[in-house]
């Protein structure tokens, strides 16, 4: 049975587990610079910079939405998903639903004015299984950058 929970300092090991799987799929796990002790800081310090959901499965955790808040000028207070992970062998199950869900009920309760992710152009499922959200915008007109330091 699975359960979607409000993550705690205690799951950063797992997420991070998750994070590198994820980061495997997408075949870039040499970028993954992050650490179970800065989480503990960007999560728990004194100025927390994101929240997450954890999907529980007999004590395991098998999936990940990791977001915070953002803002935007022409649309007010957003919530960004920056990942949503399950691990592969329990895609398809509905663990991603799950979790995308409690975000989008979070960002409600929040009083945000709309939620915004990204997805990888070749990642179709997916794109399939976002698409079902009817998101706008979705694939065109904009380039995502970033600056490393």
């Amino acid at each position: 049975m699975i359960s979607i929970r409000k993550g705690v300092q205690k799951d950063l090991t797992q997420v991070l587990d998750l994070i590198k799987e994820l980061a495997i799929y997408e075949k870039a796990l040499e970028e993954v610079e992050n650490s179970v002790v800065q989480m503990e800081v960007d999560g728990f310090g004194e100025s927390a910079i994101f929240d997450f959901y954890v999907a529980v499965n007999k004590g395991f955790i098998v999936g990940i939405a990791i977001y915070y808040t953002r803002y935007s000028t022409w649309k007010g207070r957003r919530l960004y998903l920056e990942d949503l992970a399950v691990k592969e062998s329990l895609r398809r199950q509905g663990i991603g639903k799950m979790l995308f869900d409690e975000v989008l009920k979070t960002a409600k309760a929040t009083q945000c004015t709309g939620m915004m992710w990204q997805v990888l152009d070749w990642n179709q499922s997916a794109i399939n299984f976002y698409k079902k959200y009817y998101p706008t915008q979705f694939g065109h007109g904009w380039i995502n950058c970033n600056i490393d330091f």
